[in-house]
């Protein structure tokens, strides 16, 4: 893979930094496992939807955590010598542990299984401050004319 040199954008955009780190955090993160497959829907506006393919795993094998903007599902084993003998084992059920990066105001907000499928449910919350809102326009007061007006009172 070609390395991406992203010193120029720190000298020209300030605040941006994070992003830059993003990108180099996921060009290094190229080589994570492809164990469990998985999809990434669009599930409604500002709703997303992550299903993994979780074959042979209890709820109580997984766990999902959420911490400083990364979305991490393990899945741990447990109890896998229990006598069976395979002729050919094609189901991995080997633990794992995956990492999702999430954008800013991105809130998981439930989690539930169906037909050896994880589905986790996400949502973009902007609060309300940094939503766009509307400005009316009407008669202008300055700043001078309220003060006056303050101290005629």
């Amino acid at each position: 893979m070609t390395n991406i040199d992203l010193t120029p954008f720190y000298r020209s955009f300030i605040g941006f930094d994070h992003l830059a780190n993003l990108m180099d955090a996921a060009a290094r993160n190229e080589k994570q496992p492809a164990y469990p497959p998985y999809n990434i829907e669009v599930t409604g506006e500002d709703q997303y939807r992550i299903t993994m393919a979780v074959a042979g795993f209890d709820e109580q094998e997984l766990s999902i955590e959420t911490e400083h903007n990364t979305l991490l599902v393990k899945g741990q084993k447990v109890g896998k010598d229990d006598g069976r003998r395979f002729v050919h084992q094609g189901i991995a059920e080997r633990n794992f542990e995956r990492k999702f990066q999430l954008s800013d105001y991105i809130k998981v907000t439930g989690a539930h299984m169906a037909h050896g499928l994880l589905h986790i449910e996400l949502v973009r919350e902007v609060p309300e401050a940094l939503k766009p809102r509307k400005i009316s326009i009407g008669h202008a007061t300055s700043p001078t004319s309220l003060h006056h007006a303050n101290k005629v009172a």
